[in-house]
């Protein structure tokens, strides 16, 4: 199948490849603006309460790793956990989109993610936290990626902008509010931390209830055999999992020249080829080769690299950074991500409307990957004693670049492919990008505690502490109330000036991003939804 949109192919978009695709067609109704939003109003409710659910930790992670008595390695994984199983579910939920029935399946990730959310509320130790926050992720990546399975399948592609826009508006508003309300339920005494997580439960039903008596999608005809990729799932999960694991743990609890590390590096390499060789002979793959052996979908993924770190990992070190380094409560550390969700805001639904209106998107998302990257660049200059106000400006910034990208990368493979892969297109993109932000979470945490670490034992070399100067500086607990002052000086101060490394590594990382998305071929986009034959069957 070719890189261009259904309106460029010979005959138009109008025109259908066959009589079995007209058939299918026949199951693709043009829907009304009124009818779309009646669709889109349980799915926007459903990811506005999974995306509180995951920001609302970012500001009370702190306060959740101090009372449990965590570590900085396992403060990342209270994030990665959910970012893991989130990634590693997406692209199979995003195939079983295109084979199954849509909305039982969201209901069904629905169903994940409020048990997820009761448990991890429930949880005694960090360890079955980060347990009960993976049963969230699974949740998190069915109604992620089969929201834009759905769009993809009621709106053409020229019009898709304009409502994704909202998808857009919606994960801002909810990435601002998250925080907001975590640092307020941990302010609160008679609230306290837990409440972060059963709250969502509640508001998850509700949407529940809306998406069962609105939530009205095309069913697909277009697959006869519709048998599922099991091998394929269990091995890209284990794949990531093997991955994951190791950058998490290499150097900290084992030796990068260790045992474990040929393990888990050879698993993953194994797990790949096998996952490779399945696909290859797959009925239905979980991640169709065809698909990533395209331009377009092989050049958004190296793009979405960069924008998932700038999505997961400055809101997680950001929220760190004001709290830890800066001293700030965890509602007014909320207060201070505003400026950069602004930025996602207001690019996320102007540019999408803009796509719409002028029908293509690669200048926009060649904009977006130069805007995001020098967002980075204007963070890697943060300190300890940085202004305030200005790193709100290097925030709005970065929002405004991650807006730009997000929504417009995935616009650009769905008007590449029939609305039967668009499901599978659309995890695709998801997956390298939650890929790419939990990577990016795992490395970056990594070299941020170890660079916290070297600055600390550095600063309490200089000061006279007498036995507490052989602190362990490596297993910290992130409760500085209960360290000497001195000590807890000498810990903000490195927490401050050690932030600024890690936006340096996500800036050079961009620059990747920039060079693929310049390489990407710019299509018009599709008046009408594309319902040939699915690429694999061509």
């Amino acid at each position: 199948m070719s890189d261009q949109s259904p309106a460029e192919r010979p005959g138009g978009g109008d025109q259908t490849a066959s009589d079995s695709a007209g058939e299918a067609g026949a199951a693709y109704p043009e829907f009304s603006h009124a009818q779309i939003m009646r669709i889109l109003s349980g799915l926007l409710l459903a990811m506005f309460v999974a995306n509180v659910a995951g920001t609302v930790v970012a500001n009370a992670l702190p306060v959740i790793t101090a009372t449990l008595g965590s570590t900085q390695q396992e403060y990342t994984w209270i994030v990665t956990a959910t970012l893991l199983a989130s990634t590693a579910s997406t692209p199979i939920w995003g195939k079983l989109s295109d084979l199954f029935n849509k909305k039982n399946l969201f209901l069904v990730g629905l169903a994940f993610f409020i048990v997820g959310s009761i448990l991890a509320g429930a949880s005694p130790t960090t360890g079955y936290l980060i347990a009960f926050r993976a049963i969230q992720g699974l949740g998190l990546g069915a109604m992620m990626s089969l929201t834009q399975s759905i769009i993809g399948s009621v709106i053409p592609p020229l019009q898709r902008g304009r409502y994704m826009a909202y998808t857009g508006a919606v994960i801002a508003v909810a990435t601002v509010v998250g925080p907001l309300i975590g640092g307020f339920l941990v302010d609160v005494s008679w609230l306290g931390w837990r409440w972060c997580f059963w709250s969502a439960a509640p508001a998850a039903l509700a949407a529940g209830g809306v998406l069962q008596f609105q939530l009205k999608v095309p069913k697909d005809s277009g697959r006869a055999n519709t048998k599922v990729d099991w091998p394929g799932a269990a091995l890209v999960t284990l794949a990531v999992c093997a991955l994951l694991i190791w950058i998490s743990f290499a150097g900290n609890s084992f030796a990068y020249g260790s045992w474990q590390t040929a393990a888990l590096l050879g698993g993953f390499a194994a797990a790949t080829a096998l996952f490779v060789w399945v696909e290859a002979k797959a009925v239905n793959p979980i991640i169709p080769l065809w698909l990533i052996r395209r331009r377009t979908t092989a050049l958004a993924v190296a793009a979405s690299i960069a924008v998932g770190i700038g999505m997961f990992g400055a809101s997680v070190f950001l929220g760190q950074y004001y709290q830890v380094a800066r001293g700030y409560s965890p509602t007014a550390a909320g207060l201070m991500m505003i400026p950069m969700m602004l930025g996602v805001l207001v690019s996320s639904v102007f540019i999408g409307r803009w796509v719409s209106r002028v029908g293509v998107w690669k200048p926009f998302v060649v904009a977006g990957a130069v805007v995001l990257m020098a967002g980075f660049a204007l963070m890697a200059t943060m300190r300890f004693a940085t202004p305030l106000w200005l790193i709100g400006l290097y925030g709005l910034v970065t929002g405004l670049g991650v807006g730009m990208t997000m929504q417009n990368l995935v616009l650009a493979v769905q008007n590449s492919v029939s609305v039967h892969d668009v499901g599978a297109a659309s995890a695709v993109v998801t997956f390298f990008r939650s890929l790419g932000g939990t990577v990016g979470i795992q490395v970056l945490g990594s070299v941020f505690a170890t660079r916290v670490s070297q600055l600390t034992r550095q600063r309490l070399a200089h000061l006279d502490l007498g036995p507490v100067a052989g602190i362990n500086t490596d297993a910290m607990s992130l409760d500085l109330s209960k360290l000497p002052a001195p000590v807890a000086g000498a810990v903000r101060s490195a927490y401050g000036d050690s932030v600024g490394l890690l936006f340096l590594i996500a800036a050079a990382v961009s620059v990747t991003s920039l060079v693929a998305v310049i390489l990407m071929k710019g299509t018009r986009l599709a008046a009408k939804l594309d319902t040939s034959a699915s690429g694999d069957a061509k």
